[in-house]
């Protein structure tokens, strides 16, 4: 076999997503199937037992990641995957995709017989998407060592549920969750096929996006402090109205977002809390949630500053006071050159047209970033769509993708220490 010329079979990766799509989907045609629920749960099974078809070894770790190694000459692994829960509502590819893309490169290296020089694994990580326990990038974050067995402890959702008790549900360990790290000569590089979500591929006509980086994330909660009174009989001159305050912090995110000179910084205020929520009560407390992501540590602090001289004008302007406090600061992380260049030209050999660009979601891959040496290729979004029932990529371009990361795969485990 000339594993120049090998190919994975794109009629079964279709049929993997659509056979996957099928948990969690709900009436609307979106997926249901956030973390440790029961249709998450059931995809979960899905893939161990499709794993378990394989002349691989099965595991589920401690932050109940699952595993499917196939074991090579060496022991330094190359690493293919993403994740397979949703947001509410969501479509089929988000995640999902690099897991399945996985799965069929595993199923194909066998299926041609090709014996690799080091360990080949396939990573489903666990609750990569925002989720009732507000722990985002859950298993590569745990993987990396970000995320310990002390920090998980007293976590809840807004059911009461215990997430250590949710973990254990999927096949974790809490009381063992810190034996999850990978060191780093563990690993020779990490692969994630990603659809873009947005419309940069779509607009270029480019089949393949090879990642240079995945944005930074900056996420703070201000809280807005006014004084609640009767509607009718505050005159407005005496008023300390905190969601007319909050309007006007609300529109400084976006105006010193748009005038920033960088189209990939952006800003937005995803989630508003006013107290006590009254038609006839001049709101007296109001806690918004905002979100800054862009592509280098400079730009993000420049908006934080920015921002930061709004809160004190608001305060002074409106007589309110404005606590803040940071919920996540991620910086933005850069993808391994070497891992672009033979992504890069494996596409090339197969004719394919590539373009660089950096992501504007955050995703697995930054975690693994600090553990070996990793790269992402995207694959375009039809409207850029996600997040969404509409989310779609088309079979050809995904077809194009997976090869070209089998093909780099094949690749990194010739050349091994170049990495």
């Amino acid at each position: 076999m000339n594993v120049k010329t090998v190919t994975i079979n794109g009629k079964r990766l279709s049929n993997s997503i659509h056979e996957l799509s099928q948990f969690g989907q709900n009436d609307g045609g979106g997926l249901d199937r956030t973390t440790f629920t029961d249709s998450e749960l059931k995809a979960r099974d899905w893939l161990k037992e499709q794993l378990s078809k394989l002349n691989v070894h099965v595991h589920t770790d401690e932050a109940a990641n699952i595993w499917g190694k196939r074991v090579g000459q060496k022991k330094r692994s190359i690493v293919c995957g993403s994740h397979i829960d949703t947001v509410p509502n969501g479509g089929k590819f988000d995640g999902a995709l690099g897991v399945l893309i996985g799965l069929e490169i595993l199923r194909t290296l066998e299926e041609n017989e090709i014996e690799t020089e080091h360990d080949v694994e396939l990573v489903s990580f666990s609750a990569e998407e925002p989720n009732p326990f507000g722990l985002s990038t859950f298993g590569s974050r745990a993987m990396a060592g970000k995320l310990t067995a002390e920090q998980i402890k007293g976590v809840r959702n807004a059911d009461g549920m215990r997430l250590i008790d949710a973990l254990e549900r999927a096949g974790g360990n809490a009381a063992q969750f810190d034996h999850c790290v990978r060191r780093e000569n563990d690993l020779l590089a990490y692969l994630e096929v990603h659809i873009e979500q947005g419309k940069r591929l779509i607009d270029a006509q480019v089949p393949l996006g090879i990642v240079t980086g995945i944005t930074g994330i900056y996420r703070e909660e201000l809280t807005i402090k006014g004084v609640p009174n009767h509607a009718g009989t505050t005159v407005m001159t005496d008023r300390t109205d905190a969601l007319v305050a909050a309007a006007e912090l609300i529109l400084a995110v976006k105006n010193v977002c748009t005038d920033f000179p960088k189209a990939e910084l952006v800003g937005t205020v995803g989630q508003i809390h006013v107290l006590p929520n009254a038609t006839n009560i001049i709101p007296g407390e109001v806690v918004l949630a905002v979100e800054i992501r862009g592509e280098k540590t400079e730009d993000l602090q420049k908006v934080q500053q920015e921002l930061q001289e709004k809160k004190a004008y608001v305060e002074t302007t409106y007589g309110v006071q404005i606590e803040t406090k940071v919920r996540l600061n991620q910086a933005p992380v850069a993808m391994s050159e070497n891992v672009m260049t033979v992504m890069e030209r494996q596409a090339e050999i197969g004719g394919f047209p590539t373009m660089r660009l950096g992501s504007m979601a955050g995703h697995d891959a930054a975690h693994m970033a600090s553990l070996t040496s990793a790269g992402m290729i995207f694959v375009p979004s039809v409207a850029g769509k996600s997040h969404c029932p509409e989310e779609e990529s088309k079979m050809e371009d995904i077809e194009k993708a997976a090869n070209v990361c089998l093909r780099t795969l094949l690749e990194i485990d010739r050349e091994g220490g170049s990495m």
